[in-house]
């Protein structure tokens, strides 16, 4: 009798606690509201291969919120950590780093966005790895079927190169078929081909009925200016292009981001703008003025953002120094309007 008891108690508490982290079935509108102001972090970061070696530290998601960010994008390149194995499972070592990473997150009430960041090995070769994209997905809204809905899922980082238009539209219906099997109102992120850009949202076909999706775009318009001295580009050999915030550069902003507007009002759908930012030899100045624009437009269209990113390059902190780059703070948070300004 008295086991039985234990039982029913036992069961009825994991009832609860189920039911208690069962995505609940707020708008996306509002869930896109509450990612709000977002970064970048741990995509390039030595803690996926070691947590010893690992950049980012516990204490930095505190400084995130202190700060008066909402959310984080976690970059994830989980290719290489899947066994070649019937179902291609992920080592337990990986899910341990995402694990601690959402859960210190949560901690602070951030939002979590698990971001799958092999847009290269998918653009390149699709047909090769689409059964690890898939069980990838397969994998992880089984295992976290039942996380808050502060946890988000985002399909694919910029769908690129052979992944055009038309192949990307029926790869992203069946991710998201795989999502839906155990998390039927979980809001999911997904964006358009050609690296998430803004001049080909007009190509990306989502499922009608699925209203818990948030749509992102990308931008980094004008190149030459974002990218100048990348060596990945061929922005390499272009150093000191500024950016002056003139009627003509303020006004190509507004075009690019109207025209997203337009469509996000059509098909009543949310925007993400899932990154932005301008390389570390841009010179700061122009940075700045850059950064402040872009999230200024953003936030007068209602849309939340990720900035890109944390550390490594783009950089809002200074890992070596332990400080934040002030100026690329400011320009996305303004003193006075962080969660450490009391506002």
């Amino acid at each position: 009798m008295k086991a039985a008891i234990l039982s029913i108690v036992f069961t009825l508490a994991l009832t609860l606690t189920q039911a208690h982290a069962q995505p609940t079935t707020d708008g996306v509108f509002e869930q896109n509201q509450k990612l709000g102001r977002g970064v970048n972090i741990i995509g390039y970061d030595p803690i996926w291969r070691s947590k010893e070696q690992a950049r980012f530290q516990e204490k930095y998601f505190r400084l995130l919120k202190e700060a008066g960010f909402n959310s984080v994008r976690i970059n994830l390149h989980p290719f290489r950590h899947m066994e070649a194995a019937d179902g291609w499972p992920l080592r337990e070592s990986w899910f341990e780093v995402l694990d601690w990473a959402m859960k210190h997150a949560q901690t602070q009430g951030l939002m979590v966005i698990l971001d799958l960041h092999e847009f290269n090995a998918l653009g390149r070769e699709p047909e090769a790895n689409k059964d690890k994209f898939l069980a990838f997905w397969r994998q992880i809204s089984s295992r976290y079927q039942n996380a808050p809905s502060s946890v988000v899922f985002e399909i694919l980082n910029e769908p690129s190169q052979k992944l055009t238009p038309a192949v990307w539209n029926g790869y992203l219906r069946e991710a998201l078929a795989i999502i839906r099997e155990k998390n039927p109102v979980r809001t999911v992120i997904v964006g358009p081909a050609f690296w998430n850009s803004v001049d080909h949202l007009h190509e990306l076909e989502l499922p009608a009925s699925d209203r818990n999706l948030i749509v992102t775009v990308h931008y980094y318009k004008p190149m030459e200016f974002t990218h100048q001295g990348a060596s990945w580009t061929n922005q390499r050999d272009k150093l000191g292009v500024e950016w002056l915030g003139t009627p003509e550069q303020l006004g190509a902003i507004k075009r690019d981001f109207d025209k997203v507007a337009a469509w996000a009002r059509e098909h009543n759908r949310p925007i993400y703008l899932g990154e932005f930012g301008a390389y570390d030899k841009a010179p700061m100045e122009s940075r700045v003025r850059y950064l402040s624009s872009v999230t200024r437009t953003a936030k007068e269209r209602g849309w939340s953002w990720g900035y890109w990113q944390f550390d490594s390059d783009f950089i809002l902190y200074d890992v070596k120094r332990d400080a934040w780059v002030e100026p690329i703070l400011r320009a996305l948070i303004p003193a006075g309007n962080g969660a450490g300004d009391g506002k």
